[in-house]
């Protein structure tokens, strides 16, 4: 698809190393993995919400 191969990722993995600095990196990624980690716990509290909801619409309990 883009072709990447180990030289290209060496050559971005320096420029990323250049421009943070070696001991930003682990924040950043802490940082992403938290993001990444926070999206997929949102992701599952929809779904078990939405479940919730048409469990309690399926039952046939009375509204009103």
């Amino acid at each position: 698809m883009l072709g990447l191969g180990i030289q290209e990722l060496v050559i971005i993995l320096v420029i990323v190393i250049v421009l943070f600095g070696a001991r930003r990196i682990p924040e950043i990624m802490r940082g992403l993995g938290q993001g990444v980690h926070g999206f997929k716990k949102g992701l599952r509290g929809d779904d078990e919400e939405a479940g919730e909801e048409t469990d309690g619409n399926s039952k046939g309990s009375p509204s009103s």
